[in-house]
């Protein structure tokens, strides 16, 4: 008997040891997992080459582990004075659009290259290297493989762009560490003394912002590696002249001239409860030398700013494209308050070099200015958002003539889908800015093309003197077709990306008015086992009669009549109408891929998937909420209805599982009904108290719609979730929000009232999972839960 009993904790030792381990998921997900990727691809200004980027997938956990300092919103590799983390291509290869001829380029051994930035003219471009010890600049072109080093430049990669072309093609401007830079401010052997934050009682909501300074010493290294020396790169020579004094530089961009430059610098006092964007901060004018000649503005910490509100003062400023220096910004008419009833929220301002006269109103608008599109020949697209009615509006008027009066081009509900006139065409001008793409009177227009039976994308042109619009391209029932970019001034000829459920996606040369495809690039399918999946756009109503869809994926070899174990994979949005919140989005046209943690992974374990299921919650923005239990659970049952009705799935096996806002989804949905057999919900947030000040779409703080946060909250109804959970969460997540200890409180909440729920804290991950060890890890925890208790 007591050999029996040492055998037996012997063997449960070991299987709890060997889950202290990474796992990983079954053969057939790791072959799709790891299988190679297509290069990704960037067209050239001059439309006359693309390159292809090879990618790296996955980093591996050790590269996550690497020190990492957390200060005001950033998180720094100090060994590289760059960014902790991101996205690394490993090769590139430069290919011509008229022959299709390759030339690869020779990148540096064990490259981990950043996104590529194009001169204006298309010949030449610039990337980054990130090494072990740091970021250095290379440039190259597009007529000979060699990428050249800039020697004796260190790049600063922390705030702010980095590098942009300056004076057209020639020059960059580019963020470097500074001259003669000593070691980094060491930590105290204890401390002076206490931290202390106080409040003189002036309201000063703020957002559940991470990774925040905390102490006078975070304070230091914040400043010391932040801090950047700007320098002009003389594209063909490689010298390097520094611009200015060291500052820390949140923007620094060439007017179109080459003789001025838009700096805005930030200042301390620091803050504690703030990111670094919303420190004190001035923004100046400099000339070429790095001298100051105008002070646009100066403004304190941004602590004071209302919930869903902006900045007062000069805001979103930049250079008019067209123009030799000439700046345009908003400023808020309302005190930045949107609760506040005026007949105008705010104004476009206009000031010209040499930034001696007063600034020149250009237009008004009743609701918040969103954006500022530049066309040529002083064009400019003019955009205000009405936030209680989600209705942007958009107003074309002439910059030379401010006397002329505005024209509405667009109205529409901001989430209306199916009346979205697409997105302007934009080019680069040859002095470095992006303009509007105009030929004639016309501009051109692309977009997404959304219809009850699905998206079909689409290009159009558009009269800007009568605003009649010319549908030029639209992607057919089958197969996906994107718009990329044009090759003809006239849009005669333009580049699309196809794909379709066989195909993977390829660039393809259209003429107007030609249904042929001639093929640029010949990438091949990497994973063929996925060809057999089946997909189907399914739609339905809600009990209220709000409709809805989903996309339900069919494993390989699936028997027509077989019912198989579900999982429903959803985001909730907040919509003002049910005739929005109906639109079908998505297309059953596209191309099978799965990466990373995807939940379309459980495809090839037998299960069917109600993929990106609609479960919109109705009503008016400022109360919405307050039906958010009640409309989510009539969403996810009139899924599970419809699915069983088809007679593809067992009703009585069905999980469910979101990211994020989804996972949130996942533990109320678990809270207040019977549907499912169990839920993984990955790093969400489950206690609203701990976002007091709003979250997602809530405008409202948690004191005055104390009953609604509760109500939302299911750490508040931990008693009554009985399906087993199991909670996923990054253990260094910096969403807004979803702080660790979310998960954290909530396990110990459904562990302490005898549910059945596991935690899984991956080390060294934030909001999205990016080590391969941590998605392999993910996938083998959710198809382990899943088939445990659902299958």
């Amino acid at each position: 008997m007591r050999l029996a009993i040492v055998l037996f904790l012997a063997s449960n030792l070991a299987t709890l040891q060997a889950e202290l381990t990474y796992q990983k998921p079954p053969k057939e997900v790791l072959d799709v997992l790891h299988a190679p990727a297509s290069p990704a691809t960037s067209i050239s200004p001059a439309k006359t080459h693309v390159m292809l980027l090879d990618r790296r997938l996955y980093p591996g956990i050790d590269e996550l582990a690497a020190p990492m300092l957390r200060l005001a919103g950033l998180r720094i590799n100090p060994a590289t004075n760059g960014p902790h983390t991101g996205m690394r291509y490993t090769g590139l290869t430069a290919k011509s659009i008229a022959t299709g001829a390759e030339m690869r380029i020779n990148v540096p051994p064990g490259a981990k290259l950043g996104s590529l930035t194009w001169s204006p003219d298309g010949q030449r471009f610039a990337v980054l290297n990130y090494t072990a010890s740091s970021v250095d600049l290379y440039l190259g072109s597009v007529s000979a493989p060699a990428l050249r080093k800039v020697q004796g430049l260190r790049v600063n990669d922390t705030v702010g762009a980095t590098m942009s072309w300056w004076s057209g093609s020639r020059e960059l401007l580019v963020w470097t560490l500074p001259a003669g830079r000593g070691p980094a401010p060491g930590a105290p052997g204890a401390p002076a003394g206490p931290n202390v934050q106080e409040s003189s009682g002036r309201a000063g909501p703020v957002r559940t912002f991470q990774d925040m300074l905390q102490t006078p010493h975070d304070e230091a290294m914040f400043e010391y590696y932040a801090t950047a020396q700007l320098a002009a790169v003389d594209a063909a020579s490689g010298r390097v002249t520094p611009v200015g004094k060291p500052a820390i530089i949140s923007q620094a961009s060439p007017a179109p001239d080459g003789r001025h430059l838009l700096v805005t610098r930030i200042q301390k006092p620091f803050s504690y409860l703030h990111p670094y964007s919303l420190f004190p901060q001035v923004t100046e004018v400099w000339d070429r030398a790095g001298k100051a000649i105008h002070k646009v503005s100066e403004k304190p910490l941004q602590d004071r700013v209302p919930i869903g509100g902006v900045s007062t003062g000069p805001r979103s400023v930049a250079w008019r494209p067209t123009d030799g220096a000439t700046l345009l910004w908003w400023e808020a008419l309302d005190e930045g308050d949107p609760r506040k009833k005026v007949p105008h929220r705010d104004r476009l301002m206009m000031l010209k070099a040499p930034f001696t006269a007063a600034p020149v109103e250009v237009i008004k608008t009743a609701q918040r200015g969103m954006r500022l599109i530049h066309g040529e020949g002083g064009l400019a697209l003019v955009g205000d958002y009405d936030r209680d009615t989600r209705i942007i509006t958009t107003r074309r008027l002439f910059l030379d003539d401010l006397g002329a009066e505005p024209r509405v081009v667009w109205q529409r509900n901001m989430q209306d889908r199916y009346k979205d006139p697409g997105s302007p065409v934009m080019k680069r001008l040859p002095t470095g800015g992006s303009v509007i793409h105009q030929a004639g009177d016309f501009i051109f227009l692309d977009g997404a093309g959304a219809t009850p039976k699905g998206d079909r994308p689409f290009l159009a042109r558009m009269n800007v003197r009568t605003l009649e619009t010319e549908e030029l391209f639209r992607a057919g029932d089958t197969g996906y077709e994107t718009f990329v970019g044009l090759l003809a001034d006239d849009g005669s000829r333009f580049l699309t990306s196809y794909e379709d459920p066989k195909t993977p996606p390829n660039l393809m040369i259209r003429e107007r008015g030609s249904n042929e495809r001639k093929p640029l690039t010949a990438f091949t399918d990497p994973t063929p086992q996925l060809r057999d999946i089946k997909q189907q756009l399914v739609t339905y109503q809600r009990a209220d009669g709000v409709q809805l869809s989903f996309t339900l994926f069919l494993p390989p070899g699936y028997k027509q009549g077989e019912r198989l174990p579900a999982i429903l994979w959803a985001y909730p949005l907040e919509y003002n109408d049910p005739d929005t919140a109906g639109q079908i989005g998505g297309s059953t046209q596209r191309f099978v891929q799965m990466r990373g943690s995807s939940h379309l992974f459980l495809v090839l374990q037998g299960y069917a998937v109600l993929n990106n299921a609609t479960i919109p919650i109705v009503g008016d923005p400022e109360t919405v909420n307050n039906t958010y239990v009640e409309q989510l659970v009539a969403g996810a049952k009139a899924a599970i209805d419809k699915a069983a009705e088809m007679g593809v799935i067992d009703s009585k096996r069905v999980g469910v599982s979101g990211h994020s806002y989804g996972g949130f989804m996942t533990a109320n949905l678990l809270a207040h009904s019977n549907l499912f057999r169990a839920g993984v919900a990955r790093s969400g947030a489950y206690n609203r108290t701990l976002t007091p000040f709003g979250f997602q779409s809530e405008r409202r703080t948690f004191w005055e719609a104390r009953d609604t946060y509760m109500k939302m909250s299911p750490f508040t109804y931990a008693d009554q979730i009985k399906a087993p959970i199991l909670l996923i969460h990054g253990e260094a997540d910096n969403n807004s929000g979803t702080f660790p200890v979310q998960s954290e409180r909530l396990y110990q909440a459904i562990r302490g009232n005898g549910g059945t729920v596991r935690l899984t804290m991956l080390p060294h991950e934030s909001h999205g999972y990016a080590a391969k060890e941590s998605i392999e890890h993910a996938l083998w925890e959710m198809i382990t839960w899943f088939d445990k208790y659902v299958k």
